[in-house]
């Protein structure tokens, strides 16, 4: 390949795969046992306001009504009231949001906007009134510029945004979407992060719906800033459009969780530019793919074939879940693609998509789906509700542009598969014991409310993944033989001051295999390891440390554990091993090639700067290249560099990852440059990442090569 038409190339169009993000989603960690000072930093936490535990879900009205004259006060007060007349609400829809041109052309003399008086004759406070009345949540649009996106350029909060944000707040407005246009070249993370203190600084929770559009990759940036944020371009009526987004918005599910959703767009059911069986295959693979739930049709006029799509309960639940794991996809060939979604009930939701002209039969597994090892499984048909049982085969005969949805559940516990997972991310065994509301997931216990904690913090030291809990507390999970070490960071939660005492204690089946000994409030966070080596069953305990429970709020803070089997001694080239987890911005990642074009093994021999290498990996930005290590491991020797096949084009960033914790860097790498070496130190680290981006905001031509990578392992 010489010349490569890169210009329509779309972002992350790669394959999304495999167990390690079945299990737990994300950047998944580990535990180690010697060497663990490299592990101590969890994965970007999201946004604390907890108004997206799960994805939002509601209505807007753009789709539907762009800015004629019946986007008015009289029809966003009917959507309300359909919302509760026709079951939406029952189901789960909360949000009636408004799009562009609710307000005036021009602010007043006081610089606030004003609500265009003939669409909204009572304002948009009353409109929220109205909405609230309901039992439901009122939302807003605007844009991060100096002027909204309709043709007719309604006010932006480029420059307003606390004015804007205080004004919003003084109506009730539970939601924002702030899109992208007129922004003036501003810096998107800049423009963004201002809305979004502004929004803080109000003091009213407000979801904060980024509609960046994928620019600048938000999902790699907007996890602390926003609720949400938009992956793709707009997406339009059609069949093309729809799946096209899809491809874009699968790769990244690495990037999703509670709080912090990735979001393909607003949904087209029922607005007649597709067929039932491609409406459905849309409605699953949002929820797949935990994506937000927005409707986009004119609800007044939905037929009934709409609106039990848009009621499924079944697959409106696989979206909600409360583990809030985004589904990956696990096989993608000629048109036919499988993606599993772990459920918090140590399920699998499994999407077979038949994306050509013709019926065809897809097929996958359990163990492919990540859920291995059980003797027997239920299947449930999603939209058929026919249920049937497999013993791990799943297979299905699917129509033209259909979807078959199954919920997959093991009749019994299954084993960890091979890497690092977070607890905060997995499916426990029973029912938790906690003596103060629910066991909180990545957030510290607050009150009685589910997801009502805040970001998990001891002697100000805050992490993004863990378990909140309140002595006494029990957490079990099934392990199934497979794990060695677990790693945790506990003590009492900050939210109670230097108040609370608690004791730590890790069982491995019935054996204590680690003591924190009494923690109290005012003492800083303990390291504990756990030998988990042959154990069928992990149980985390909290109890009181003698001096009564009111305060013992308790954090299993960065809370891991890893399981496999490690390299073995001696140095090893890293195409010679298996990963755990990919993904790649441009077809799969290549052993020992250059990333050539999107199908498998099409690439050439790697070379960088004229040095051409036999060994290495060949990506393509966005890219991560997942590893189990097993705490085996002492270094990481390779180079790096883009790949002579795009010529001087192309500019990425190569990272390496111990644990989560960044251990070597490359800087700006172009095409026009050679290779770069990177040494990166392991020393007990469980899981090594090889990451590449952009380095310049897009991602085409960012043919990059992980060359002559080798690791050394004791």
């Amino acid at each position: 390949m010489t010349s490569i038409p890169h210009t329509i190339r779309q972002r992350a169009v790669g394959l999304a795969a495999t167990l390690a993000v079945l299990c737990g989603g994300g950047t998944l960690a580990t535990a180690a046992v010697v060497g663990l000072e490299v592990a101590t930093a969890a994965p970007a936490a999201a946004l604390q306001n907890s108004q997206a535990v799960t994805p939002q879900m509601g209505f807007n009205n753009w789709n539907s009504t762009h800015c004629r004259a019946e986007f008015n006060e009289a029809m966003v007060k009917g959507i309300a009231d359909i919302f509760v007349s026709k079951g939406l609400k029952a189901a789960g829809y909360t949000y009636v949001n408004l799009d562009d041109c609710w307000a005036m052309p021009t602010r007043d003399a006081a610089g606030d906007l004003v609500p265009d008086p003939v669409r909204f004759p009572n304002g948009i406070k009353a409109v929220a009134d109205y909405v609230h009345a309901k039992g439901l949540k009122f939302g807003l649009y605007s844009s991060a510029g100096t002027r909204t996106c309709d043709v007719a350029g309604f006010p932006g909060g480029l420059g307003h945004e606390q004015q804007d944000a205080n004004l919003w707040a003084s109506w009730g407005v539970d939601y924002l979407k702030y899109d992208n246009c007129n922004n003036q070249g501003v810096d998107a993370k800049q423009r963004y992060r201002a809305m979004g203190d502004a929004l803080k600084a109000t003091g009213r929770p407000i979801l904060y719906s980024i509609c960046e559009w994928g620019s600048s990759e938000p999902w790699s940036w907007a996890q602390e800033t926003g609720n949400s944020w938009r992956t793709t371009g707009d997406i339009s009526d059609s069949w093309s459009s729809m799946i096209s987004i899809a491809h874009e918005n699968q790769a990244l599910a690495p990037y999703a969780g509670p709080n912090a959703w990735n979001d393909p767009d607003m949904l087209e059911v029922g607005n007649g530019g597709m067929t039932d069986t491609e409406y459905r295959t849309h409605f699953s693979l949002w929820a797949e793919m935990a994506a937000p739930l927005l409707i986009g049709s004119d609800l007044r006029t939905a037929s009934a074939a709409t609106m039990a799509v848009l009621t499924n309960a079944d697959v409106i639940a696989v979206d909600q879940d409360p583990l809030g794991r985004q589904g990956a996809v696990i096989s993608s060939g000629d048109g036919l693609v499988v993606m599993s979604k772990p459920l918090a009930d140590g399920g699998r939701a499994v999407t077979l998509t038949n994306e050509t002209a013709a019926t065809r039969t897809i097929a996958t597994t359990t163990a492919a789906a990540g859920i291995g090892g059980a003797a027997s499984y239920t299947l449930k048909d999603l939209w058929s509700k026919q249920t049937t049982g497999t013993t791990g085969a799943i297979s299905a005969a699917v129509p033209p542009h259909g979807t078959v949805m199954f919920r997959v559940t093991p009749g019994g516990p299954t084993a960890l598969p091979a890497g690092l997972h977070w607890l905060g991310d997995l499916a426990w065994s029973g029912t938790p014991a906690n003596a103060w509301g629910p066991v909180e997931r990545n957030h510290s216990n607050g009150e009685t409310g589910a997801g009502d904690g805040r970001t998990l913090t001891i002697g100000g030291t805050a992490y993004a993944k863990g378990l909140g809990v309140h002595a006494g507390s029990e957490v079990r999970y099934h392990l199934g033989g497979t794990c060695t070490g677990l790693v945790a960071d506990v003590g009492i939660d900050d939210e109670v001051g230097s108040k609370g005492s608690a004791v730590f204690q890790v069982y491995r089946d019935n054996t204590l295999v680690a003591d924190s000994g009494i923690r109290r409030g005012s003492d800083p966070a303990l390291r504990l390891n756990a030998d988990l080596t042959g154990g069928s069953d992990l149980r985390l305990v909290v109890t009181d440390a003698g001096d009564g429970k009111d305060y013992d709020h308790a954090d299993w803070a960065g809370v891991r554990v890893g399981c496999g089997t490690a390299p073995s001694a001696g140095t090893h080239a890293l195409s010679d091993l298996g990963w755990t987890a990919s993904f790649n911005g441009w077809g799969p990642v290549e052993r020992d090639r250059s990333n050539g074009e999107a199908a498998a093994g099409d690439g050439r021999t790697l070379t960088i700067g004229g040095t051409a290498y036999a060994r290495g990996l060949g990506v393509h930005a966005t890219s991560t290249v997942t590893y189990y290590l097993g705490g085996r491991c002492t270094a990481l020797s390779t180079d790096a560099g883009v790949d002579d096949e795009v010529g001087s084009n192309g500019s990425v960033t190569f990272q390496v990852l111990a644990d989560g914790v960044k251990v070597a860097e490359s800087g700006t790498v172009t095409g026009a440059g050679g290779a770069v070496h990177l040494g990166a130190p392991l020393t007990g680290a469980y899981e090594l990442t090889l990451q590449v981006g952009p380095a310049d905001g897009g991602n085409t031509y960012d043919h990059a090569d992980w060359a002559a990578p080798r690791l050394t392992c004791s």
